[in-house]
């Protein structure tokens, strides 16, 4: 599974809707077929309701991911353009991509527009009119070109090429991002474009929104079983999650044209994208920070939830009928709270400017003294004339005078063991 994720920061207030003008004939399903009525997220998220508004013609949705299958009928008629940024692919971006996850871009998509197999019958997309992108990308080690690289140029060429709404079902599983996609998703935002991101699934080892998911200025929505109970296995948390969207018992067109059953916020993400295709098809004067603000203040709320946004429900159950045709106040800003360039002024380190170059004016020196001839150094063994002065003298001086008064001493002291022994033996008279 992959995922993405966005800041949500502000609460918005109710305003006016302005509804499209020529309501498309009904969807009338043939109840002999079970794929439609497996489909249960149509009636319970008023997808089937907005439908008498609008289907998404005149929008375009941009799904980066592994490729939308060129086989399926479902697709037939969907897919407007596409290109391949992993090398591996077709340069149509048709070919799946990939390994294990190769038929995760044929599931993303058919969420989001899945044209059905004619006569009512067979999966149909949130938006069934509008026109999707496919922009195949190589997970993992599928690619020789580096998966930031890609998700860049990915971006890129979606923007060049008309999208208004930008899908992105994966995550990195970290709260940090490089700074090449600073500029890409920046110049998403810049071209007012929408971009829908997964929040990321318990069950794949997520345990919280990572990157891009942390990005601000992207819309993350996380997974709800069919109860619309947040999902344990199928979804993740964080203060980033915007609105809530089913995750579990999906159905998806394989490349193959096989259909499977599967769970995710990888398919949450490509159902709330729908419904901003279905936003923008009906209200093409709202730009993207409005299309947003309409998901976020029209979602349900959920039971029990008082503070907003909650980190599993972000602003509630998304809402499709009330996306398109609730009355809502417009915005001059994100209510998503901090914006992409904001963060990157507040947050990233601004770039060096070049130091200036300086140009040296010569300076003339004065020519140097000549240097004073140097005399050799005495030895310190060699006696100076204080030494012998104050040094030498007076000891050689004491030395004399001792031995002088030592030989006096000696002398006089044998001339009385001398007279002594002259003299004889002592006698006593009685």
């Amino acid at each position: 599974m992959r995922r993405f994720a966005a800041a949500v920061l502000a609460v918005v207030v109710a305003g006016t809707l302005v509804g499209a003008a020529t309501p498309p004939p009904p969807v009338v399903d043939d109840p002999a077929d079970g794929v439609r009525a497996a489909e249960y997220w149509l009636d319970q998220y008023g997808i089937r309701e907005a439908w008498n508004t609008t289907r998404g013609a005149g929008s375009r949705i941009a799904i980066i991911d592994t490729g939308i299958a060129s086989g399926p009928v479902e697709f037939a008629g969907a897919v407007a353009g596409g290109t391949d940024v992993s090398g591996v692919g077709t340069p149509d971006g048709r070919t799946p991509v990939g390994g294990t996850d190769r038929a995760h871009g044929s599931w993303v998509a058919s969420l989001a527009g899945a044209r059905g197999t004619g006569d009512g019958r067979g999966m149909i997309g949130v938006a069934p009119e509008a026109e999707l992108l496919s922009v195949s990308v190589g997970f993992g080690g599928t690619s020789s070109v580096s998966f930031i690289q890609q998700i860049a140029d990915a971006i890129h060429w979606s923007v060049d090429n008309g999208a208004n709404v930008i899908n992105l079902s994966f995550t990195t599983n970290t709260l940090d991002w490089d700074e090449t996609w600073d500029e890409a998703f920046q110049y998403a935002f810049d071209n007012d474009v929408v971009v829908i991101v997964a929040a990321g699934n318990r069950g794949s080892g997520t345990n919280r929104v990572g990157a891009p998911a942390t990005i601000p200025g992207v819309l993350t929505v996380g997974g709800v079983d069919p109860s619309g109970v947040a999902s344990q296995e199928a979804s993740t948390q964080g203060i980033t999650i915007g609105v809530s969207a089913p995750s579990e018992r999906l159905l998806g067109v394989s490349p193959n044209g096989q259909l499977v059953w599967w769970d995710g916020t990888s398919g949450a993400a490509p159902l709330v994208a729908g419904i901003a295709a279905l936003i923008r098809s009906a209200h093409p004067e709202l730009d993207a920070d409005n299309v947003i603000n309409r998901l976020i203040k029209t979602a349900s709320p959920v039971p029990g939830i008082s503070a907003l946004p909650d980190p599993l429900y972000g602003y509630g159950l998304v809402n499709a009928s009330a996306a398109v045709t609730a009355q809502v106040a417009s915005v001059d800003e994100s209510p998503l709270g901090l914006t992409l360039e904001e963060w990157i002024r507040l947050y990233r380190r601004a770039a060096a400017a070049p130091a200036p170059e300086v140009t040296p004016t010569p300076v003339e020196v004065p020519p140097l003294p000549d240097a004073e001839e140097r005399t050799a150094e005495a030895s310190p063994f060699v006696p100076s004339g204080d030494t012998l002065l104050y040094g030498t003298v007076p000891l050689v001086a004491g030395t004399l005078a001792a031995i002088m008064i030592s030989l006096g001493f000696t002398a006089a002291v044998r001339r009385i063991r001398s007279a002594r022994a002259s003299r004889g033996p002592s006698r006593t008279i009685i």
